[in-house]
């Protein structure tokens, strides 16, 4: 069976399309890891997936130090999309910020957005470096689906322009919030995890008076910013999610 020829099992994110016979030059990169990391050789297999496309089987057809081809041959799965679910985070130490995206991507998000509040002592992040890091997740783990990472915002201005269609799930541990909301909730959700200082008593009374912001509580202990979001994600994809 030809998908047993894949080399270790090995997946690549690409932004080309993907479609039988297409063939796709892969960066310097990228060249870099298949053919000086992994090995690999003209007529080895591999996967290689996208948001658009699913994932499909793939030939090497050319190699060199620098660059090389990859054919498209057969598609393996559609995209697996992930539920209408943002995550908003304050980011944190580098080392628990990518441990957040590398564990957002694998539960299953459909963007990641990094914001900036009034105790979130990293206020400096490279939004190229974390999608990156998502895309080495989505690699890894099997899904065939990286979320989008933005531009570092300040919790205000994203209230300000936020759409009223998509609830927010406030994670708060100054409050007690039932997860009541969740069930049979049609709506499109965004999860909000502050920083490592929590929310000001200003941002909490911000919230508290936005219709589309709804508290949820975490349970009776005060959790890690990066515990906290697996934690959430957890609920929220168990209750509405498509786990």
């Amino acid at each position: 069976m030809i998908g047993l020829m894949v080399q270790n099992k090995i997946r690549l994110f690409v932004e080309q399309e993907l479609y039988n016979g297409n063939s796709l030059v892969v960066s310097k990169k990228e060249a870099n890891y298949l053919f000086n990391v992994m090995r690999l050789k003209v007529g080895d297999h591999l996967h290689i997936f996208n948001n658009n496309n699913g994932e499909w089987l793939s030939k090497v057809t050319e190699k060199s130090k620098t660059t090389g081809s990859l054919e498209c041959l057969n598609k393996i799965a559609d995209s697996q999309k992930p539920p209408d679910v943002w995550l908003l985070f304050s980011p944190i130490k580098k080392s628990r910020t990518d441990f957040i995206v590398e564990k957002a991507t694998e539960m299953g998000v459909a963007k990641i957005m990094p914001i900036l509040t009034d105790h979130t002592n990293t206020t400096r992040i490279s939004k190229d470096r974390l999608q990156l890091h998502a895309i080495e997740a989505a690699e890894q783990c099997g899904t065939n689906f990286v979320p989008e990472v933005v531009d570092l915002k300040k919790l205000s201005d994203v209230l300000d322009l936020w759409s009223k269609d998509r609830m927010i799930m406030f994670c708060d541990e100054a409050k007690k919030g039932s997860t009541e909301i969740l069930k049979n909730s049609k709506n499109s959700w965004a999860i909000l995890i502050g920083p490592e200082g929590g929310f000001t008593d200003h941002e909490r009374i911000r919230l508290s008076s936005k219709n589309f912001v709804q508290n949820v509580s975490l349970g009776p202990r005060i959790l890690r910013a990066d515990t906290a979001v697996v934690a959430a994600l957890t609920l929220w994809q168990s209750s509405i999610g498509d786990w």
